[in-house]
């Protein structure tokens, strides 16, 4: 029998990766407002490497704008987001980065789990406490789906907003896919519905959300933005220093 060694380094993966979209985040100031913008709709806004170090980019930016007071992060298309890329032609798990921002070794030549491992501290875990620390108010506007890793997009955020259309799921339990993923699901809900959330995989409309505390506030779909916006407005009329 072979032993297994720790410290394997194993060939990079040749795989065709294929980028639908140029720009998967669009970035946009209005009145003081910045607005991110989720743009893989073709794909509902599935989260892959790309993306992600874009969503980076965008709020460090945003957070380094004096002229910016309130980061609103909404999605393109019929979803907020359908969570992690796991199929797509732009599934970019296999790509290492030399422009990794936590302290963290490259995950391309790791055997195994490893390999996953690491890649989920850098994108998922290490990223969503990053964006939880931003310290200007931000405010999620939810439409459509926002399913399994595209809450932890919805939750690193200050406020949430959604339609009355949207709809809230989790079914990684289901999936088997547990990770080291941004489980924050105690944090943003009550222990008990957290774990109803999770171990039934439910579908949950914006109004059950609503009720269990998980989102501040369900609008007509119509009116989303517009509240979103207007929220905004309200908040960066407050003294920066205040709003940390």
């Amino acid at each position: 029998m072979s032993q297994i060694n720790e410290n394997e380094t194993v060939p990079r993966e040749e795989k065709e990766v294929v980028y639908e979209e140029e720009n998967p985040i669009l970035y946009e100031v209005v009145d003081k407002v910045a607005y991110i913008t989720l743009n893989r709709p073709t794909y509902h806004n599935s989260q892959n490497s790309q993306m992600l170090y874009a969503l980076d980019d965008a709020f460090y930016k945003a957070v380094g704008d004096d002229g910016v007071k309130v980061i609103v992060l909404k999605g393109n298309g019929k979803h907020f987001s359908a969570g992690h890329d796991i199929g797509t032609p732009g599934r970019d798990f296999t790509i290492g980065r030399e422009d990794r921002r936590t302290m963290i070794y490259n995950h391309d030549n790791k055997p195994g789990a490893e390999k996953a491992f690491i890649r989920e501290t850098e994108v998922y875990l290490g990223f969503c406490n990053r964006w939880r620390e931003i310290p200007k108010p931000t405010i999620a506007q939810v439409h459509g789906g926002c399913i399994a890793g595209g809450l932890m997009l919805a939750w690193v955020c200050d406020l949430i907003i959604a339609s009355d259309t949207a709809f809230f799921q989790d079914p990684v339990v289901q999936m088997g896919f547990p990770g080291v993923e941004y489980f924050a699901h105690p944090y943003e809900l009550n222990v008990r519905m957290a774990k109803e959330f999770l171990l039934l995989g439910e579908r949950w409309s914006a109004d059950r959300a609503l009720s269990a505390g998980m989102i501040n506030r369900v609008v007509p779909i119509d009116e989303l933005a517009e509240n979103v916006t207007q929220t905004a407005l309200k908040i960066a009329t407050q003294p920066r220093l205040a709003a940390l």
